[in-house]
């Protein structure tokens, strides 16, 4: 997940034209893709990504990046939060609005590879709060916006985390890993 210095996930009205993205965060987080086979969303930034992400791939003159993210997007299983979305004409989706804890838990006991969570703040605080994320990503941008959508809103009790791992980038942005204690 990218946020601000100071904890903000989008800007007041939903920008994220801050964030700052080139070919080496690209080509990081396409090895954190090639480890997963199950996307996890909350339904806002599903429907930003099917908009995007089935067709990005066949456009002419399409990045690298966006050649090999669109290949995993189209195959990857996908989970979306949701309470209004319904699954109904959804490809390789699934949508769960009720008993968040036990479908998760019921998903992450499946053979496979790792679920990654792209965006999502809503659907990651309400995991957050189910004891659901073993894992985070965060990726700190070099500016301040001083108001926004917080990371962490309406968090339920106390995660401690261990730091597994840092990585800086050239374009100023600092990867940390942290896992669950």
């Amino acid at each position: 997940m990218h946020t601000s210095l100071d904890g903000f996930v989008a800007g007041p009205n939903g920008e994220m034209n801050w964030i700052n993205v080139d070919e080496q965060i690209f080509d990081f987080v396409g090895t954190m893709t090639d480890k997963s086979d199950t996307a996890l969303y909350g339904r806002v930034t599903y429907e930003m990504m099917q908009a995007y992400w089935p067709t990005a791939g066949d456009k002419p003159n399409t990045s690298k990046h966006d050649k090999e993210h669109s290949a995993w997007y189209k195959k990857v299983s996908k989970i979306v939060l949701s309470n209004t979305l319904s699954e109904e004409g959804l490809e390789n989706t699934t949508v769960i609005s009720d008993h968040l804890a036990d479908n998760i838990k019921a998903i992450k006991e499946q053979e496979g590879k790792d679920i990654i969570i792209f965006g999502s703040p809503r659907a990651s605080q309400s995991l957050l709060n189910e004891g659901m994320i073993d894992e985070f990503w965060l990726f700190i941008n070099p500016v301040i916006l001083g108001q926004g959508m917080p990371l962490f809103k309406a968090i339920t009790g106390t995660s401690k985390l261990k730091l597994v791992e840092s990585k800086t980038f050239e374009c100023g942005v600092i990867a940390l890993h942290y896992k669950k204690l």
